[in-house]
């Protein structure tokens, strides 16, 4: 299937930032609470640029939470502890005293659990005077880039992926990572909340019907498969997701709201600076069981 046209929409204006996907919108205030036929533009320009953006809004938890609800209900992290007084709300924050950064591998929100997450929206409180770009990768693109036998391969195939991945870090803990590595992220225990899925490695959208190559950092192995099996295509696909032709790179500044669809993109927060402060608020919308 043909990538979308772009829409021509009647309350909003989109601007594309990279051949890719994804697009600044202009002409919305997120702290209003908005009418349902701008939100249908807006779900439209998400749908058709897979990552949308917003610059210069200015929003308490409250208004950010109102306009996130609108979408499905808010996930809560099975790991990370949110806000005291809004725990739908996920606290990002990075100072000169941390190592490393959250969300600093290529991956798609949640896909450890049954039913990842449908979209995140994340909100800058503080950006670093340069650098914390975050960059992203249409899976569409990746998908259809495949020759038709790898395409044919990959429809068969289903993958194990993990929340806390001991494989991919040398066997330590998330707890035990952020603990040395990122002071201010809060982890919880998990509970009782599956947190090992398996989901198909081709997915189809549910809104837009399209086929995305569905991969990231949670993947351990492929279903029925050892790891040893798995690691050659795994690696493969991993690298092939995220060419350069299929990515764009978006530049934070205060105020500023990406909204990311999960089901059709990654997504890769640089650590690119070190003597500076970085804090972010992040809601994340629940989705359905990938098929």
């Amino acid at each position: 299937m043909n990538a979308p046209s772009h829409a021509q929409y009647r309350h909003i204006e989109t601007r594309r930032i990279a051949g890719s996907g994804g697009a600044i919108v202009e002409g919305i205030d997120l702290s209003t609470d908005l009418p349902d036929h701008v939100l249908a533009e807006i779900r439209a320009a998400l749908l058709d640029n897979c990552v949308i953006f917003f610059r210069d809004q200015r929003l308490t938890p409250e208004q950010q939470l109102r306009f996130a609800r609108r979408w499905g209900e808010i996930h809560l992290h099975p790991f990370m502890q949110g806000m005291a007084d809004y725990p739908e709300i996920l606290e990002i924050i990075k100072t000169p005293e941390d190592k490393k950064n959250f969300g600093g591998s290529w991956h798609t929100d949640q896909m450890f659990s049954p039913q990842p997450a449908m979209g995140t929206i994340l909100y800058a409180l503080e950006v670093p005077s340069a650098g914390g770009d975050t960059m992203f990768t249409n899976q569409y693109l990746a998908y259809e880039s495949l020759s038709d036998g790898m395409k044919t391969l990959c429809s068969q195939l289903r993958t194990v992926c993990v929340g806390d991945n001991f494989k991919q870090h040398g066997g330590v803990s998330r707890a035990a990572r952020y603990d040395r590595e990122m002071t201010h992220m809060k982890v919880k225990q998990p509970g009782n909340v599956q947190t090992t899925s398996v989901h198909p490695l081709v997915r189809t959208h549910p809104e837009t019907g399209r086929k995305a190559l569905y991969i990231g950092g949670h993947v351990q192995r492929f279903d029925g498969m050892t790891d040893e099996e798995s690691e050659p295509l795994i690696d493969f696909l991993k690298r092939h997701s995220v060419r350069p032709e299929f990515t764009c790179r978006f530049r934070w500044e205060t105020g500023s709201v990406a909204f990311w669809d999960n089901r059709c993109t990654q997504h890769f927060a640089v650590n690119d600076y070190p003597a500076e402060t970085r804090i972010m608020r992040r809601i994340t919308v629940c989705g359905d069981t990938p098929f």
